[in-house]
């Protein structure tokens, strides 16, 4: 299990507390990757001694934090987790049982619920636009879905090993998605379990890096899958874009193609 953490110690915090009371915790790994946190988040460490903790020397992205997580892994499964989310007690054990029992899936995901226990935005589009709906289970059975939020997924590692690693050309946002597109170019599943559930608090604002962060991702991906010119449209549409609309923080990211982690895709 691969937890990715920055500056929120508290929500860690629940969240770690939370895996620690799932059924079965002595047979799977944690691991937390701290992407550079100045908040005093290294505190937790002695209240989980049997958590690994990977802490970097500054923000690297989600990616490259993913890409330390799973590499560091032992097991033929990797969950994994935004540090805003909390796990009930049998959702791991749901999730493995249902890749164990399924293998046209690579990947599984828990029903995301918001603080009142409702479905909260968890399934979004390929290629990605940002925008996320609450999934409507009608039933308890597994079903699959094209593209679940990565706050919480769990992965078969040989189909990581098979592409080598997670595209490093996303920062923050946009390995979600791309795991969902080579999952569905490998003609597998992604299968949403209703039964395994987690809590995911989520934000509904985002720093000036964050969101050309997400316009700069998604320009790779359209380049990735849907060829040169239209990655080229989206990359001068994260210029204009936030230019038209005075976002001037943002066109200054976008403008040099800076990722979260200030390296260029």
């Amino acid at each position: 299990m691969a937890v990715v953490s920055r500056n929120r110690a508290a929500l860690l915090r629940r969240c770690l507390e939370s895996i620690e009371r799932s059924t079965g915790r002595d047979t799977f790994q944690i691991i937390v990757i701290d992407n550079g946190s100045s908040d005093g988040g290294a505190q937790v460490d002695p209240d989980f001694p049997k958590v690994q903790f990977v802490r970097l020397p500054k923000n690297f992205g989600l990616t490259k934090a993913m890409n330390i997580g799973w590499r560091a892994a032992d097991g033929a499964y990797v969950l994994f987790l935004h540090d805003d989310t909390e796990l009930e007690p049998e959702t791991i054990t749901h999730l493995a049982d249902v890749l164990d029992a399924n293998p046209e899936a690579a990947a599984v995901c828990p029903l995301l619920l918001d603080g009142e226990g409702r479905p909260a935005p968890q399934l979004g589009a390929l290629p990605p636009d940002g925008r996320w709906r609450a999934a409507q289970p009608s039933a308890a059975e597994p079903f699959a879905v094209e593209y679940p939020r990565g706050a919480a997924l769990m992965m078969r590692v040989f189909l990581i090993r098979a592409i080598r690693q997670i595209d490093e050309r996303y920062g923050q946002f946009g390995s979600d998605a791309d795991l969902a597109a080579q999952i569905r170019k490998a003609s597998k599943k992604i299968l949403l379990v209703p039964a395994a559930r987690a809590r995911h608090e989520g934000r509904n604002e985002y720093t000036t890096a964050e969101r050309a962060d997400f316009l700069l991702g998604r320009a790779v991906f359209l380049q990735k899958y849907s060829g040169f010119w239209t990655g080229l449209k989206a990359r001068l549409a994260s210029i204009f874009g936030p230019l038209i609309s005075f976002h001037l923080g943002e066109l200054r990211f976008t403008l040099s193609g800076q990722k979260i982690d200030g390296t260029q895709p």
